[in-house]
């Protein structure tokens, strides 16, 4: 296979193509632009504001600023950096305002993609109101910022693995659904024709079911928080609280629940951190295991784009939340921080080079139907990445070759507006995107929540349902 052939070029770009911050993901989406994308070097800049990453990119020859972004300057060194009207600002970074970037850059005509809604630096820590610090409230901000400014330059919010790849991944499973059940597998054209699917197929609801296992040969050590992707953004998802979208199946509603009283009304959150909130879910390689419930964009995005009727008082809505078992030693790093009540000072992102062993299993587990429960996502281990993209390990693949699937759809749709992963074209993102995602397969089981429990132990369960949330929260 020539090596056009192995990377095709899928658009060019005219003008200047802007990077903001160059951690785990940045590093691995570059090489991917470079191979995809036809633009001028020349005009290709990294902003950054770590030392240490900006040498890195001294010695490849890469131009780039060492500078945070903050409220005060992001205008001014935009500006400096992008084209009016044509490039591309691509935002992988912590600490800087997806809304505020976003709007920039579609007031200059300038396409823009990110992969979370995130803040500015402190709103996770030093915003008081729990209902405040959720995902909830940060997407409905972009969604607000949708219907006040419709159309115009195209800005897609939320497009790495998950949120982003995953919701490609619902569609996708869904038509793998219909079509083993004998139902129409024709894919839908809007939203409304989506949702009903989903509601049609007996769907009650979805997981974001993630196994990682991709560790190394020496351990970790004490005081260190080591991960497979950023930490800082880890840390700060993990303390906000425990979200998930609240499906209309659900009989009964948590203690420690809430629900909100503005915006699409999908989701509810729990008054408790979602790193130490655990959930049953199943992925092939485990069988059934534990996730945490960390907060995540597609919990609330899925659950509002699969709403049949009112938003108040709707017809039917699945229930949709994350259910991750991080890398073991994450796992180990998040009990050592909150048993101590400290974060780590020293962070530590396991390389494609140190990985000997392990996969990271991502996808999308619908459960409730005829079928009982189907996962579908990719199987990508580090020893495969490592043939198919340099400088990155397989989470960060996953997350990586999602930015540029969606970066060649809004090229494709330069006037789409603001879009969330589940308002694109899901065949044409995994079209682009699939090349990178190692096994990407479907599993059937039979696995339910009520199933592989401490028998020894009254639980508070309800077996006349076993999808209800009351079954899979691990109390």
């Amino acid at each position: 296979m020539t090596d056009a052939a192995a990377h095709p070029v899928h658009a060019t770009i005219e003008g200047a193509v802007v990077m903001i911050g160059f951690g785990s993901i940045g590093r691995g989406t570059l090489p991917l632009i470079q191979r995809h994308f036809r633009y001028d070097p020349e005009r290709f800049l990294v902003i950054d504001p770590d030392p240490e990453a900006c040498a890195e990119l001294a010695r490849r020859g890469i131009a780039h600023r060492q500078v945070a972004l903050t409220p005060e300057n992001y205008r001014a060194v935009l500006d400096e950096a992008i084209t009016p009207g044509a490039g591309f600002v691509v935002n992988l970074s912590v600490d800087t305002s997806s809304l505020d970037l976003m709007r920039h850059c579609r007031a200059r005509g300038v396409p823009y993609i990110d992969t979370v809604v995130e803040p500015w630096a402190g709103f996770y820590f030093d915003t008081e109101s729990n209902a405040e610090r959720t995902n909830y409230a940060l997407r409905q901000a972009v969604r607000d910022e949708k219907a006040a400014n419709p159309g115009g330059t195209t800005a897609v919010s939320c497009c790495g693995a998950n949120p982003g790849m995953v919701s490609w991944f619902v569609k996708a499973a869904l038509l793998r659904l219909a079509e083993d059940t004998g139902a129409d597998a024709a894919a839908p054209t809007d939203r409304e024709g989506w949702a009903v699917l989903m509601q049609s197929l007996g769907v009650k609801g979805v997981h974001i079911a993630e196994r990682d296992t991709q560790a190394r040969a020496a351990p970790r050590p004490r005081g260190v928080f080591v991960n497979t992707w950023s930490v800082e953004g880890f840390i700060a998802e993990g303390f906000q609280p425990a979200e998930l979208g609240w499906g209309t199946h659900e009989t009964w509603f948590p203690e420690n629940g809430h629900r909100h009283d503005t915006g699409c009304r999908a989701s509810i959150w729990l008054d408790r951190p979602g790193a130490i909130t655990r959930v049953h879910s199943w992925c092939p390689t485990p069988g059934p295991q534990f996730g945490f419930l960390v907060t995540h964009n597609e919990a609330i995005s899925i659950a509002d784009y699969y709403t049949v009727g009112d938003a108040e008082a709707p017809e039917y809505r699945p229930t949709c939340h994350y259910a991750y078992h991080p890398c073991d030693d994450a796992v180990l790093s998040l009990h050592e921080m909150f048993g101590s009540g400290r974060q780590q000072t020293e962070h530590h992102i396991l390389s494609e080079d140190e990985i000997v062993e392990g996969i990271d299993e991502l996808g999308v587990l619908l459960f409730g139907h005829a079928r009982n429960a189907l996962w579908y996502g990719s199987r990508l281990s580090n020893e495969e990445t490592r043939r198919l993209a340099p400088d990155q390990n397989a989470t960060g693949l996953q997350v990586t070759s999602a930015v540029l699937a969606g970066m060649v759809w809004a090229l494709e749709n330069p006037n789409a507006g603001i879009v969330e992963t589940d308002e694109m074209d899901h065949a044409r993102c995994l079209e682009i995107q699939t090349p990178y995602l190692g096994p990407v397969e479907a599993h059937y089981t039979d696995w339910t929540p009520l199933q592989d429990r401490w028998q020894h132990f009254p639980e508070d369960i309800d077996e006349s349902d076993p999808w209800q949330f009351r079954n899979v929260l691990a109390t």
